[in-house]
């Protein structure tokens, strides 16, 4: 085990609940907070300390970790007055692993620099199955030398852990890494919603393509689940990858650089929520196109 010991965890949602989990088990002294404090309660009942708010969660803890909703909930949960940039002790390391917002990312850094604290941006790819399995993929942003301290806390949580640079470094990758996702999804719905116009049988399509050049992770695990299995539960929800791409939509105007892909997905993203599919998972795409009811 790392020598950092205690660990403040806000956010016990699909993926923090699997990760507190780990971390349990490895040893770590771990405090939680949630909106919701029923989601909470195995973690409660398994060691796990409950805090009131999350500015009591980063009370005293050598590292504090965040999973959250939105943008606007990470600068919340940091930056608003008695939350965790105001209440953790000195010398602590916060880090963020919700996929949110570089330019928020790059705020809560400068605010815990400012208080000699150790802000890093470490969002995740892998669903519920990389938490649940500790096999995420980390992409971390923020001062190496913060990276190489939190490496074995990092370690316990996933397999590929990445540092990408300086503050905000690892949200711009994990943004990356969702609109490759995106593409991909998009593609994999197309691809059947060809071969059930065209009156092929699903299965045997599945069957054939997903082993060859076209196989992929959306194919053989997210598509999957709603083709073959009609399970249309969140692994990921459909409306947190229209969050993604829309931060990803947001920044890449200010870079200069067009999307068109992109658009086009967060487009269908966009009619799924407002149809009613937001809380589902990803897979739920293969009703926009008609694959699945």
């Amino acid at each position: 085990m790392s020598e950092l010991k205690k660990i403040g965890f806000v956010g016990t949602g699909i993926m923090g609940s699997a990760m507190v989990g780990h971390l349990l088990d490895a040893g770590y002294e771990v405090s939680v907070f949630n909106r919701t404090k029923s989601k909470a309660q195995p973690l409660i009942e398994r060691g796990a300390r409950w805090c009131e708010t999350a500015g009591d969660c980063a009370k005293g803890q050598d590292v504090v970790i965040t999973i959250v909703g939105y943008p606007k909930d990470v600068e919340q949960v940091y930056l608003a007055a008695g939350g965790i940039v105001d209440s953790a002790k000195t010398g602590a390391y916060l880090v963020d692993m919700t996929t949110s917002s570089p330019i928020v990312a790059e705020k809560i850094y400068a605010a815990a620099k400012a208080k000699n604290l150790h802000a890093v941006d470490a969002p995740v790819t892998g669903g519920d199955t990389g938490a649940k399995n500790a096999t995420l993929t980390i992409f971390v942003g923020g001062d190496e030398a913060d990276f190489n301290a939190l490496k074995p806390v990092f370690d316990v949580l996933g397999k590929n852990i990445v540092h990408e640079g300086g503050a905000g470094a690892g949200q711009k990758t994990k943004i990356s890494n969702q609109i490759a996702l995106a593409g991909a999804l998009a593609g994999v719905c197309e691809a059947f919603a060809y071969a059930k116009s065209a009156g092929l049988d699903l299965e045997k399509v599945f069957a054939a393509i997903s082993k060859g050049s076209a196989s992929s992770a959306q194919m053989s695990d997210i598509v999957s689940r709603g083709l073959l299995d009609g399970n249309f539960n969140p692994g990921f929800m459909l409306k947190h990858l229209g969050k993604d791409l829309a931060i990803g939509n947001e920044t890449a105007t200010a870079y200069g650089q067009a999307l068109p892909i992109l658009a086009v997905v967060l487009h269908e993203l966009r009619q799924m929520e407002n149809s009613g599919h937001g809380s589902e998972g990803t897979q739920a795409l293969l009703k926009y196109y008609g694959v699945k009811d």
